[in-house]
């Protein structure tokens, strides 16, 4: 559970949402809460009718529900998408809390950038030569800037992050702890006697407004052009992106995904984590690749895929049905080649136990 350490009314709240309310419009709420753990002055929601017995028990003050859920007399919101209000709901009750502007003590800052007004630098910051960064923005602790780089207004980059030469980002862009944005890629050539030679990594990185990049993710500049993440896209934690990459508008890219170089998302696309694909792939707008999946090939708009290699997801779910019942089909071959004499022992030494026994 949260606190905020101010108190919003449940009429007021239903008020900034747009939703109507049921009972006791003075109820107080200074925090938000799961339902299990929410106390009187705690908001919680709930999504569906599944949730009705634990609605039943909680403790909560008042609840986001949907329409068809009876909050028992309890103060509540009624809302045609709970989890979406109750975010808001959330940002509206605890809103983020930002360290005052100006720099603190180690924070070095080179005599050539410029920092806007209302621009946070906290301790041990580093900003290079050339750089510039927009109002409101905050640098938290340990953040290094390199020379040329632009960050727009409202960002925030938390410890540890890491913006390598020449690259921009827009405006409200969120870095979480470690992230490397604008690294060099991994390229390489080989010479007469197969030593590795670098390939120059000569291209830069455009982060657009409303990014939001997890922890420890790298998101590598391009080779000779451009890497680029464009509006709205959202990249979970230890995520890597390549080199001259473009992440479509309002794309999810969940953690411990990896896309090489020359890969191209289109708008609203779903990655789920561990998800992969290979080098100048070409993945369309509103597609889904399942978690694990391997992307070999283009995918189509709109296409949902999963396993690896990836496969369309009816597809791919009549391959799992059939993985599933192979031991018996194994089986039953093994017995019809013992009857039609091809196979001279039922003791495969490969053979599972279940197997040697039919």
């Amino acid at each position: 559970m949260a606190r905020s350490g101010r108190t919003v009314r449940l009429a007021e709240l239903g008020e900034f949402l747009g939703r109507p309310i049921e009972g006791a419009p003075d109820t107080p709420l200074d925090g938000v809460a799961a339902l299990d753990q929410a106390g009187p002055r705690d908001l919680s929601f709930v999504r569906s009718l599944h949730w009705s017995a634990a609605l039943r028990e909680s403790g909560a003050g008042a609840v986001l529900i949907p329409d068809g859920l009876d909050p028992g007399g309890r103060p509540a919101i009624r809302s045609p998408n709970p989890s979406l209000d109750f975010a808001r709901a959330a940002q509206h009750l605890l809103p983020r809390q930002r360290p005052e502007a100006g720099l603190r003590p180690g924070a070095m800052v080179a005599s050539s950038a410029e920092l806007a007004d209302g621009v946070s630098v906290g301790s041990g910051v580093t900003v290079g030569e050339a750089s510039r960064i927009g109002s409101r923005t905050v640098l938290h602790a340990g953040v290094h800037i390199y020379p040329n780089v632009q960050v727009g207004q409202d960002c925030e980059l938390h410890a540890g992050a890491v913006v390598r030469e020449g690259t921009e980002l827009g405006d409200r862009v969120i870095v979480h702890a470690g992230a490397v944005l604008g690294g060099e890629g991994f390229g390489f050539v080989s010479d007469e006697k197969n030593a590795r030679v670098r390939t120059p990594q000569l291209g830069r990185l455009l982060i657009e407004s409303d990014v939001e990049i997890g922890a420890n993710t790298t998101i590598d500049r391009g080779s000779l052009g451009l890497t680029r993440v464009r509006r709205g896209a959202k990249i979970d934690n230890l995520v890597q992106i390549g080199h001259n990459c473009d992440i479509g508008e309002d794309s999810i890219v969940v953690a411990q995904s990896g896309l090489s170089g020359g890969t191209r998302v289109g708008r609203a696309v779903v990655f789920m984590a561990q998800a992969g694909a290979a080098g100048h792939l070409t993945v369309g707008d509103g597609a889904f690749v399942g978690a694990r999946a391997g992307l070999h090939k283009d995918v189509a708009s709109g296409a949902r895929v999963f396993g690896a290699p990836a496969l369309e997801e009816r597809a791919w779910h009549r391959a799992m049905a059939a993985l599933a019942r192979l031991p018996d089909l194994m089986r039953r071959f093994r017995a019809v080649e013992r009857q039609l004499g091809l196979r001279s022992t039922p003791q495969d030494p490969s053979a599972s136990d279940s197997e040697k026994e039919s």
